[in-house]
């Protein structure tokens, strides 16, 4: 027992310390946050909490610093994302209507051919925020 706790704790200390940078917070644990897949998810109540959890609107990453271009800080995500070409390549960040060929899910996926997969430095999105991700763009990115 005490070894996987030095092992659990050591791998929460190796994941914090490889954040995307200052500013990142370690994901909660699963019993921490709701585990739904909406057909339609709310972007205030569904999509940011994803952005926010996962360090990717920290400050070191798409928060204050916006890396390349990206500001995923609330109450600027969306503008930042929806029908906004991509400074990496010659797609759109997000396509309403079209999860497949939006860059964020292409980043997130790890397809692309420019880059790191997001978030860096984190583990790759689970398949609930995935679907979700996929879900918000397929039903219009909505800013609801």
């Amino acid at each position: 027992m005490r070894r996987a706790q030095t092992l659990g704790l050591s791998l929460l200390l190796v994941g914090g310390l490889s954040a995307c940078g200052e500013g990142a917070t370690d994901p909660p644990s699963v019993l921490e946050r709701e585990e739904v897949i909406y057909a339609d998810p709310s972007f205030s109540w569904v999509i940011q909490e994803i952005f926010n959890r996962r360090g990717c609107a920290a400050s070191a990453c798409h928060g204050s610093t916006r890396k390349a271009g990206l500001d995923l800080r609330g109450g600027n995500a969306r503008a930042s994302l929806v029908s906004v070409s991509s400074t990496q390549t010659s797609g759109v960040r997000v396509l309403p209507g079209n999860a497949q060929e939006s860059y964020l899910i292409v980043k997130v996926e790890g397809r692309q051919t420019v880059g790191e997969r997001m978030p860096l430095g984190w583990p790759p999105l689970d398949n609930i925020d995935l679907a979700n991700l996929r879900n918000w763009i397929d039903q219009g990115a909505k800013g609801n």
